[in-house]
């Protein structure tokens, strides 16, 4: 009997404590003063935005079959519609059209600040045109959305860059820090032996150019509402790293023939126990330190009740991961994903193949080389007769630290846009062109200030992308905020 009591009472004692954990397991109060309400020209950006998205700056794996015209159309169509920019910047062209715009500041013994973009968009998918509501080279403005093309992946960006830039220059303003803009022009094809971004990179290196920091596409605004466990928040994800892309072709080799004569196995049976291998061997997963940073932080502004769980999340790691793994949206965060995409064999459907194969595109955790992966693939894969060719290759980025003057930058300016913000650093799945400036850059951050859930996210390169026109305020004050702060010493 007694001791069951002590046994009760350090249950008690346990869960009192928890609960006490858990009432003090919560966003550390500070109160940040609103960004002020400048004006700033919504009307000038729209009108802006719309005919940037008329320009078809579509990127083609193939620089010849690019329209390099279009491109010359929009950086003149920012002559005229920046006068200040192309009165005070300079502006060189890395070819064939990578834009370099240089804002000389004050302190030329300060490393200089970057913000990144991209002028190529994505080709609207043959057949699918009369699905959009407007247009996708339209550029219509509704009153709610701005349509078209490139409206969220980035003319978005790209205009409001150099709408911040025109304003401020209205303003009177210099920087102390010299400011860069850097608009690639194919970063839409991704692991390209053609790289824009690359290039300027290395315009820049050779001139002795090493950036403080720099601020590309990557994360947005995305409000989040679970009734009862996360209510009415955004969650403002910064990300810190990118994961790589490579793309590996897989082959076996067999004796073809007539297909009324098959044997046991075709070159595409064996392709398929290959597929099994490799799908059932995937790479391991891990919370990394900044994925639990992520975590934390979702955690600490849930609701009280649901706050008795989340204040235990170290302990529920383990939990976590192995649920994470079983869900392909969470699994691509923890872990190098395996994604085979394409299969190729026979010319015809009577011929049996000599030569099968697949195409398997990798994306990469940070840490994780194509070599680590070709690896992988040897040793999961029982079949040692299998040809393996990297067809492209990009590696994952380095993680850019937390406790930098940049981040710490981005992380205000977004709670004082948005009281109601969860900021947080995260991995970012696709490709950006922000890696390419390591070698000139430890403080790389990718993060786009518009708000837009998760819908509107999921027409990027695809039917009715679109921008809301409710955000386009607050990403200019953004910018402008970031520009004249970073800037500074």
């Amino acid at each position: 009997m007694q001791k069951s009591k002590i046994a009760l009472g350090a249950l008690g004692a346990a869960a009192l404590g928890n609960a006490v954990h858990a009432a003090l397991y919560r966003p550390k109060k500070e109160t940040l003063p609103a960004l002020p309400q400048e004006d700033v020209n919504v009307d000038r950006y729209r009108a802006h935005l719309s005919r940037a998205i008329q320009i078809k700056t579509i990127s083609n794996r193939d620089p010849d079959k690019v329209d390099w015209d279009a491109f010359k159309q929009l950086r003149d169509f920012f002559d005229e519609a920046y006068p200040l920019v192309a009165k005070h910047l300079t502006r060189e062209i890395v070819p064939p059209s990578n834009l370099v715009y240089h804002w000389k500041g004050t302190r030329p013994d300060l490393d200089p600040i970057a913000l990144l973009g991209h002028q190529d968009v994505v080709p609207v998918s043959a057949g699918t045109e009369g699905d959009w509501t407007h247009p996708p080279f339209d550029g219509v403005d509704d009153g709610e959305f701005i349509w078209g093309r490139g409206a969220l992946d980035m003319k978005n960006h790209v205009v409001c860059v150099l709408e911040a830039v025109e304003s401020l220059l209205e303003d009177g303003f210099t920087p102390e820090r010299d400011v860069y803009l850097l608009f690639g022009d194919n970063e839409e094809i991704v692991a390209n032996e053609f790289n824009g971004a690359r290039d300027i990179m290395r315009y820049l290196r050779d001139r002795g150019v090493h950036l403080d920091c720099v601020l590309d596409e990557g994360g947005a605004m995305l409000p989040v509402h679970v009734p009862g466990v996360l209510n009415h928040k955004y969650l403002a994800g910064v990300g810190v790293a990118e994961k790589g892309f490579i793309d590996i072709e897989i082959a076996v080799n067999a004796k073809g023939g007539h297909s009324s004569q098959p044997p046991k196995h075709s070159a595409v049976g064996v392709l398929a126990n290959v597929i099994r291998d490799l799908e059932n061997h995937q790479f391991k997963a891990s919370l990394n330190t900044n994925m639990k940073a992520l975590i934390t932080a979702v955690g600490k502004n849930c609701t009280y009740p649901v706050r008795l769980v989340t204040c235990n999340l170290p302990l529920l790691y383990p939990v976590l991961l192995q649920v994470a793994k079983m869900i392909p949206p969470a699994a691509c965060m923890v872990r190098t994903t395996t994604g085979v995409t394409m299969t190729q064999g026979s010319p015809q459907s009577n011929v049996l193949p000599q030569r099968a194969s697949i195409t398997v595109n990798f994306r990469a955790m940070p840490g994780v080389t194509t070599e680590d992966i070709v690896n992988h693939i040897k040793k999961a894969v029982r079949n040692k007769h299998i040809e393996i060719n990297v067809l492209n290759s990009k590696e994952a980025s380095r993680f850019s630290p937390t406790d930098a003057r940049a981040y710490k930058i981005i992380e205000r300016l977004c709670r004082q846009i948005e009281p109601n913000a969860i900021v947080a650093p995260y991995l970012v799945m696709g490709g950006t062109d922000a890696c390419n400036y390591e070698p000139i850059c430890e403080n790389i951050y990718r993060y786009a200030p518009f708000r837009a859930g998760a819908e509107l996210l999921l027409c990027t390169h695809g039917t009715n992308e679109r921008v809301p026109v409710s955000t386009l305020a607050d990403a200019l004050r953004f910018f402008k905020n970031y520009v004249r702060e970073c800037s500074a010493e």
